[in-house]
């Protein structure tokens, strides 16, 4: 059986480009933070009652010196079981991710994703070019921005 595909007419299906979709649109701005020194227990009972899985961690200058994520807060019960007693003394300090990696204002949803992708974090604080904390955007946000663009501007 011989197929031949049908002549072009002349017509051009022109593409639209990718829209720009700032990571400003889509990023949480009201942010919960936690500070190094506060108490850890302190610090997980804020997570259940907001219902949040993690959150950058400020020192005084408000500097971002850190990230707290429920992974990181399930250390407790390995500190516990090895010392064989309830560790809610603690400090978040002693507990957080000190590597953060982080993105800046200027990027979009699809280098966003893109990272999300390649590595295994769950949220980037989003910084401007100063450093200060602006937003923090989740895998979540980036879903909520496929779902909000049309698929004709992918």
């Amino acid at each position: 059986m011989n197929f031949t595909p049908p002549k072009e007419t002349g017509t051009t299906r022109t593409v639209e480009p990718i829209k720009y979709a700032p990571v400003t649109d889509y990023m949480v701005k009201d942010v919960f933070t936690f500070h190094p020194d506060q108490n850890i227990q302190e610090a997980i009972d804020l997570m259940l009652d907001k219902r949040i899985s993690g959150g950058p961690v400020l020192n005084d200058a408000g500097e971002l010196v850190g990230m707290l994520s429920e992974k990181d807060c399930l250390r407790i019960i390995i500190d516990s079981a090895y010392h064989n007693h309830p560790n809610h003394e603690g400090k978040v300090k002693n507990y957080m991710s000190r590597k953060v990696k982080t993105m800046d204002v200027d990027k979009d949803i699809f280098d966003v994703a893109n990272e999300f992708l390649t590595t295994h974090f769950r949220r980037f604080p989003v910084i401007d070019s100063k450093g200060v904390l602006k937003g923090q955007i989740s895998r979540r946000d980036i879903m909520k921005a496929a779902r909000d663009l049309k698929g004709t501007t992918w």
